[in-house]
């Protein structure tokens, strides 16, 4: 498959100090809401937590399924991504330390940190859906039952089989010191459904 390397989409880098939040929930949201930033996806010692910041608050799959989804809580979060179009904000730990990063779209003004990026859409579990309660549905995968719930409704009526839920990717290029080009950065830029 053939990439083309666009330049529309110049980005900053910003590293973040980040004191251990003592309530992670609204942490998340006053982040998303000051950078303008819809989409959760956050790891755990005990599975995975999707959101989406909504208009009244960050609205979680713990609290649609908990069964699948843990609860979305300091003591046993390792990582915790927020991100649109405009940028991505990921936290994680080490040892007992934040470490946080923001990858932002350049505004007027700015001195982009990458100039240069392509974008991939990366397929995530799910051949059956589910529809929930609040706008989520349940994705299950597989023989073994492997199973997600994401802030989106899906209606299930794609082909049996497929795998239609997609996690957009943008890569941002840099040079080694041979001039050849890498991907020196990533972000996540759109949670979405593809249909063939």
């Amino acid at each position: 498959m053939r990439r083309n390397i666009s330049e529309q989409y110049p980005a900053i880098v910003e590293l973040l100090s980040v004191d251990k939040p003592a309530e992670i929930r609204t942490w998340l949201r006053e982040m998303a809401i000051r950078h303008h930033l819809r989409w959760l996806l956050a790891h755990a010692d005990d599975g995975i937590i999707w959101g989406e910041n909504r208009a009244d608050r960050l609205a979680t799959s713990d609290e649609i399924t908990p069964e699948i989804s843990p609860p979305l809580r300091i003591s046993t979060l390792r990582q915790a991504r927020l991100f649109s179009d405009r940028g991505e904000l990921q936290i994680w730990r080490e040892d007992d330390d934040w470490k946080g990063c923001l990858i932002r779209e350049a505004r007027g003004g700015d001195t982009p940190t990458f100039t240069e990026s392509i974008d991939e859409m990366r397929i995530l579990w799910g051949t059956e859906a589910d529809p929930l309660d609040a706008n989520f549905t349940r994705f299950t995968d597989g023989g073994q039952g492997l199973r997600h719930t994401v802030p989106l409704t899906v209606d299930g009526s794609f082909k049996p089989g497929e795998r239609p839920l997609r996690l957009r990717v943008r890569h941002y290029l840099g040079e080694d010191d041979f001039g050849l080009a890498n991907i020196v950065a990533s972000r996540l830029v759109d949670l979405c459904i593809v249909q063939r």
